[in-house]
């Protein structure tokens, strides 16, 4: 319990014996560094119901509550705010009550309530994974991970675009200039493999329009003439129409990916409970459209194109149905969020992780769903967010210029190394451990760097700068755990025992206060969708440790009830702190 919720009942009560007033919500803020306080009190609210000088209120509030709440020491008001001191022996006591649970501030999911559905990833099967998708992961499976600790139950899961034309291009390039190459024998993971064809289709695709444009042609009669875009659209036509030959080329170029996504994942440590295939979902939606019309939400154009109005909801009209029969994106969409309650009935909501390209998109197709009375339709969250710049630019998939995520993670690694190598201290560790080390820093550092940003923001992701030990970085919260783990491995006495102290230094007060946040900061951060949330309240957590372990000794305390004390904060903040990196997909090291 917070000690809002602690306060609130004896204020109402307060006002009530004092003044006469019922009031039941108060607002509450933390006390300024300046003033005597744990907790502050806005006094001035009262003032449109209860009439007095707000200084005089808030002193007898402030007495009513030392004389009744076990928890409130004393008091000072300043202008219209009641600072409140809290007792130590009432942070005392919550240390003592948290010091040994694990997981704290996680939660179980409740007997009849509905689970959470968070789509993430969702790449192409014509190219490795690239920056765009780091972020889109690392997101998605953090939020996942978040509102699972906040008591949802959830399932994570992507949807694979494995069809059309741009799967095409892939394979045709491979059948034109791939000479039977396979992952095996170039040595190339799976995806990197087909993403090279990608690109050698389109350079071809180039050199085409090059040659029929100096043939006459315009650029835009070019591109629709070029042989090879020609050849893309006719194997297209027979993947639809089931050419046995052109789905098993399909088939075994899709199987080469999927083991190298599986690989990428692996090593970003994502993980999913199920996949949904663009092949078996792009029919999906067409039997939803004409429940629509026959409910009048769907209306059908004179060329016989299904449509949706909008416009009264400030957006647009949108084709829900081709005049030739064939879906849209948006027919696929809500064909497959139907699909997915009814393969997980439980679900009750879902997340779909978009860039905020999709914005519009996602409007819609919400807006659909819930005129077409599906009840968890009210429960659907976009989680929007954008795109990841780098300093040498944007990056172009087309022209194989993109950042690919494999490669990323692999300078991640060595940045890290170079840096730990720098700063010395390794001499003990093996040659395994060292490799093990520099990964956990340099994906520690690209996760907490992507992470610690609002989704909604564009970030310029520097490597060299997220690899600092300085700062709010994921090596300097890294190295933090680190150190404390040296201090438990010092301390060879018995510190098993609940805290005996009778009174707190400042520092270990303020610790202890940024520890009793952590419940509220993941049910913020499931509420509002925002792995930020987390990781800047660990760093917080962090500095608040390295304030106190500056400040007082720890195994160096004369004192052995205090001593036992702070090592047993020490360890509490260290489990925080790995179970705060957990939720962000962060792994923490013993050493460092």
């Amino acid at each position: 319990m917070s000690l809002q919720e602690i306060l609130s009942p004896f204020i109402t009560k307060a006002i009530q014996e004092l003044f006469g007033v019922a009031i039941e919500k108060f607002e509450f803020q933390s006390t300024r560094k300046e003033f005597e306080g744990d907790i502050t009190m806005v006094i001035f609210p009262l003032l449109k119901v209860v009439k007095g000088n707000p200084v005089e209120l808030g002193n007898k509030i402030g007495n009513y509550l030392v004389e009744n709440v076990e928890a409130v020491s004393k008091f000072n008001v300043v202008s219209g705010f009641l600072n409140i001191v809290i007792s130590d022996a009432y942070y005392l006591g919550f240390f003592n009550q948290i010091r040994s649970v694990e997981q704290f501030g996680f939660q179980s999911p409740k007997e009849g309530d509905t689970a959470v559905m968070v789509e993430y990833s969702s790449p192409n099967t014509n190219k490795p994974l690239h920056l765009g998708h780091v972020r889109n992961n690392l997101l998605g499976y953090s939020v996942a991970e978040i509102i699972k600790a906040s008591g949802k139950k959830v399932y994570k899961t992507q949807i694979i675009n494995d069809r059309g034309i741009h799967i095409c291009k892939s394979m045709l390039a491979w059948q034109k200039f791939g000479n039977d190459s396979t992952p095996e024998s170039t040595g190339l993971k799976g995806d990197k493999l087909v993403g090279n064809f990608y690109v050698a289709f389109d350079k071809a695709y180039k050199e085409e329009i090059s040659q029929l444009m100096a043939a006459g042609k315009t650029e835009d009669e070019a591109k629709k003439q070029a042989p090879i875009i020609l050849e893309a659209q006719e194997m297209l036509l027979k993947w639809e129409a089931g050419d046995e030959a052109v789905i098993a080329l399909w088939k075994k170029m899709n199987q080469w990916v999927y083991d190298g996504f599986a690989t990428t994942y692996k090593t970003m440590g994502v993980d999913f409970d199920s996949f949904y295939y663009e092949s078996n979902t792009y029919l999906l939606g067409k039997d939803v459209v004409q429940i629509g019309l026959d409910k009048g939400i769907f209306e059908k154009d004179p060329d016989g194109s299904v449509w949706i109005d909008l416009t009264d909801e400030g957006l647009d009209r949108k084709i829900v149905l081709r005049s030739d029969g064939t879906a849209v994106y948006m027919t696929q969409d809500i064909g497959t969020a139907i699909q997915r309650v009814k393969d997980m009935p439980d679900v009750g909501g879902m997340v779909y992780t978009v860039g905020n390209e999709q914005d519009y998109h996602f409007k819609v197709l919400f807006l659909i769903l819930k005129k077409l009375g599906f009840d968890w339709a009210a429960n659907l969250f976009h989680l929007s967010y954008g795109m990841v710049d780098l300093p040498s630019g944007k990056m172009k998939s087309r022209e194989g210029t993109v950042v690919d995520a494999d490669d990323l993670m692999e300078e991640m690694t060595a940045t890290a190394q170079k840096i730990a190598e720098d700063l010395g201290k390794l001499e003990e560790y093996s040659k395994e451990e060292k490799a093990n080390l520099y990964q956990t820093i340099g994906l520690g550092a690209l996760k907490y760097y992507i992470l610690k940003v609002d989704p909604k923001k564009r970030i310029l992701f520097n490597p060299e700068e997220s690899v600092d030990f300085a700062g709010n970085t994921g090596p300097f919260i890294q190295y933090t755990y680190a150190r404390i783990q040296s201090i438990i491995r010092k301390a060879t006495f018995d510190y098993s025992q609940d805290a005996s102290v009778v009174d707190l230094h400042e520092k270990e007060k303020e610790l202890i206060k940024q520890l009793e946040l952590f419940p509220e900061v993941i049910q913020n951060a499931a509420n509002n969708h925002s792995p930020a949330l987390i990781a800047n309240f660990t760093y917080d957590l962090v500095r608040e440790y390295n304030s106190f372990y500056q400040a007082v000794p720890i195994l160096g305390e004369a004192d052995t009830d205090k001593k036992a004390f702070r090592v047993q904060l020490s360890k509490r903040v260290a489990d925080t702190i790995a179970d705060a990196f957990k939720l962000l997909g962060i792994s923490v090291p013993a050493r460092m």
